[in-house]
C-alpha cells in the first residue's frame, strides 16, 4: 500500500509540473522539465571554504562602488561618443564626475583593504570590458595610468590585462549567486 501511495504521489507531481506522456514500446514514458540547479564540490578543507566566504563578503562590500563606477562609465562614454561635444567639454564633464564620486566614496573607498581594491578593478573590468589601464588613458592621461599600474603590480595586479571569466572560477560564482549575470560582450568575445 505503502509503494503505491508514493507511486501515485509521485505521479501526480509529475503532471502538476508539466510532464509529458511519451509511448515508448507499449510503455509510458514520463518526462518532466526541471529547472536549472547548480551542485556544489564540496570544499577540499576549511581552509577553501574559508576564503571562499572571506571573498563572497569582499563583493558584497564593493558591489555599491562596481555599480556606481559602471554607472559613471557609460555616462562617461556616452559624452566622449558624442561627435557634438568639444574635447574641453568631455574634459570638464570628467573632471565634475571624478569631483562627484570623490565626495561621495572616497572615504569609503579608503578603508577598503588591498584585496577588495584588487576585487574592486577586476569587478569594474567584468562589467566594462575593458582594462582599467586602457581607461586610465583614455579618460585622464598616461602618466596616471603608468601612477596606478605599478601600484596594481606592486600588489600582484595588472591593470594591462582584460577580466577573463575562466581564469576567476570562484569570482564568477559569487557574482552569479548575487544575481549578477556575466555580461552579454563576453558570450561574444572569446579573449
Amino acid at each position: 500500500m505503502r509503494r503505491f501511495s508514493l507511486l501515485t504521489l509521485f505521479a501526480l507531481c509529475t503532471y502538476s509540473a508539466g510532464a509529458q506522456s511519451v509511448p515508448v514500446d507499449a510503455d509510458t514514458v514520463h518526462i518532466v522539465q526541471l529547472k536549472e540547479s547548480r551542485v556544489y564540490a564540496r570544499w577540499k578543507n576549511d581552509t577553501d571554504r574559508y576564503r571562499y566566504n572571506q571573498m563572497k563578503f569582499y563583493v558584497t562590500t564593493i558591489l555599491p562602488y562596481v555599480a556606481a563606477a559602471t554607472k559613471l562609465f557609460k555616462e562617461v562614454n556616452a559624452k566622449i561618443q558624442d561627435p557634438d561635444v568639444s574635447r574641453k567639454e568631455c574634459r570638464h564633464f570628467i573632471k565634475s564626475k571624478e569631483d562627484e564620486m570623490r565626495t561621495q566614496f572616497e572615504d569609503k573607498i579608503q578603508q577598503l583593504n588591498v584585496t577588495q581594491g584588487i576585487l574592486l578593478v577586476k569587478l569594474i573590468a567584468r562589467q566594462t570590458d575593458l582594462n582599467i589601464y586602457k581607461m586610465l588613458q583614455e579618460f585622464k592621461n598616461p602618466l596616471v595610468a603608468v601612477k596606478w599600474q605599478a601600484w596594481a603590480r606592486f600588489n600582484g595586479l595588472n591593470l594591462d590585462k582584460k577580466y577573463h571569466p575562466e581564469e576567476e572560477k570562484d569570482l564568477e560564482l559569487i557574482m552569479e549567486d548575487l544575481g549578477y549575470l556575466l555580461p552579454d560582450c563576453y558570450a561574444t568575445n572569446n579573449n
